[in-house]
């Protein structure tokens, strides 16, 4: 997918950051914390590191500006409910900043992380995966806990199964 339209490239990566924060919904106040194994990301740190590599690498290279990323740890929010609250005012902030781009912008070059020049498209595309990435993590994480999740598309497996033609 080459990204050469700014407004409509906002729209969709709207979309796939609701469908993200639908799963928010399905997450207990007491596991917000909670993760597999010490040493690994917790439910909580999945939601922060969205939101903070979102604004603080993505938006600041965007801009031609080195990255701030530093941790995803409780000290930027803590409990499910800041938590959230915390995404959503960290996409805000991206989303102003990412809205400044005119479609001529998105092919000039930005510097990533590891010293790598990239198309800005190139980038933002990259900032999708990233998101889609986290979000199966937390699917994972939840179906652990033997949490029901929504369907990401409106059907699960089973009903997808159930529908289609037999041979």
């Amino acid at each position: 997918m080459e990204v050469t339209d700014i407004d409509s490239f906002l729209s969709y990566y709207s979309r796939v950051k609701g469908r993200t924060e639908k799963l928010f919904q399905h997450i207990p106040e007491d596991k917000v914390e909670w993760t597999y194994r010490e040493g690994k990301f917790t439910i909580g740190d999945i939601i922060r590191h969205l939101a903070l590599i979102e604004r603080k690498m993505y938006a600041e290279n965007v801009q031609q500006k080195p990255t701030l990323y530093d941790g995803c740890g409780v000290e930027y929010a803590n409990g499910l409910t800041e938590v959230i609250q915390f995404y959503q005012d960290m996409n805000a902030e991206s989303m102003a900043i990412f809205s400044e781009l005119s479609n001529a912008d998105l092919e000039k070059k930005c510097l990533t992380p590891g010293g790598i020049e990239i198309s800005i498209w190139k980038w933002l595309r990259a900032m999708v995966e990233h998101e889609v990435h986290h979000r199966g993590q937390l699917y994972t994480y939840l179906g652990m806990l033997g949490i029901t999740t929504p369907p990401i598309y409106g059907l699960t497996s089973e009903e997808v199964i159930a529908n289609s033609a037999k041979e």
